[in-house]
């Protein structure tokens, strides 16, 4: 994985470095003294980043995931901007070359763009990733039971705990405005953590203070299986997997494992329903959609599945859900109101899709993975009011 974004980070900085370099550096002083300072940063990330992908070893995200986050962080600040720079500049050389026009618009204009990203950057590493906001969200149905209209869901997912390490007074903070919602019940669609069930000492006990009125019921995401940690056998992979169960047991929380529960409110009946993770290759693929049904058969439906790819490779197409609500995707923890690179890879990606009367909601999570970073894509915490139709 490492190794196939080595080409691709090392394009990143070396492209607009020789442009640079060679469009203005080499002209703006004769000091080959100067000149050599400006690769100096460069040199050391390629070389840090040589280290990472090659020499550290394949299990290297693993061990050090924190570490390597921040490290491929400071290579897109000083990568990011210079690119931004670099094509304001590439874009006026026609203009400059057919009309004559000055370079000094489009020059300021990259500038500006440049340190425009490195805030960005910055913003997102230091506050953004902390910036938890709720999220209000309708859902009408026609098939809602009278005694349902206005129940409220307190929809979590991707918490990857791993996120926190350290910074205890953020999961309290997050846990106190959860509880404010005052929801009349809470759902967790996977990713507890990153790895590994042990990354959750030291929090539990203030995630155990989480609570609804008709409780609480999770089901596991991709991370939580652990496939991404070199474990020493699958024996111990799934003890980690195991130990994470009763953990969520430990906390009061119920979990979904291709199950499913009948909730009661006024007099009226629901079916909520939860199956282990089901994601395209390489993710793992554990539902067992049918089984968690069964006997739910002319109720109103909720299910809880972490992959929203789910949704229309069997939810759609094989049952009648009324609503499945769903994770995974963080909007790549990186989105411009409703636009961001996910809708690259996934089609449903943040917020709520409709075909027909039935739904999806993709929550876009409250941790990160990988890059300590979110920016406009803010930790969500969504609060679902059903309504009758």
């Amino acid at each position: 994985m490492m190794q196939r974004m080595f080409i691709f980070l090392s394009l990143l900085m070396i492209i607009p470095d020789i442009y640079i370099y060679r469009m203005f550096i080499v002209r703006l002083t004769i000091s080959p003294v100067w000149k050599l300072c400006y690769w100096i940063p460069s040199a050391l990330l390629m070389i840090g980043l040589i280290y990472v992908c090659f020499l550290a070893g394949s299990d290297v995200v693993d061990r050090q995931s924190r570490a390597v986050g921040w490290f491929m962080l400071v290579v897109f600040i000083f990568a990011f901007p210079k690119v931004i720079f670099m094509l304001c500049s590439l874009l006026g050389l026609p203009f400059n070359y057919f009309l004559h026009w000055p370079k000094a618009p489009f020059v300021t204009i990259g500038l500006l763009g440049a340190l425009l990203t490195a805030g960005m950057i910055l913003y997102g590493a230091t506050i953004g990733k902390f910036r938890f906001r709720v999220k209000e969200q309708t859902f009408y149905s026609p098939r809602l039971p009278d005694g349902f209209d206005g129940y409220r869901i307190a929809l979590l997912t991707d918490i990857h705990i791993g996120s926190f390490a350290g910074n205890l007074p953020a999961v309290e903070r997050m846990v106190d405005l959860i509880n404010a919602q005052q929801a009349d019940l809470m759902v967790f669609a996977g990713d507890l953590v990153n790895h590994r069930a042990t990354k959750l000492n030291g929090f539990q006990p203030v995630l155990a203070t989480l609570h609804a009125r008709d409780g609480i019921y999770s089901v596991m995401g991709n991370h939580d299986y652990g496939p991404y940690y070199k474990w020493n056998s699958l024996e111990e992979q799934a003890e980690n997997i195991f130990d994470l169960q009763q953990r969520e047991a430990d906390m009061g929380w119920t979990m979904l494992n291709n199950s499913h529960v009948i909730l009661h409110h006024n007099n009226d009946s629901i079916a909520l329903i939860g199956v282990e993770n089901e994601g395209e290759p390489p993710f793992s693929q554990h539902a067992d959609l049918p089984k968690a049904m069964e006997g739910t058969q002319g109720l109103f439906r909720i299910l809880i599945s972490h992959n929203p790819i789910h949704w229309r490779s069997e939810v759609l197409p094989d049952s009648d859900i009324d609503l499945m609500l769903a994770g995974h995707t963080h909007a790549m923890q990186l989105a411009w109101g409703h636009h961001s690179f996910s809708s690259l890879f996934y089609p449903e990606w943040g917020g709520l899709y409709m075909e027909g009367e039935r739904g999806l909601y993709v929550s876009v999570g409250l941790g990160f993975v990988g890059l300590p970073f979110r920016f406009g894509a803010w930790p969500e915490v969504t609060v679902i009011t059903l309504r009758k139709k």
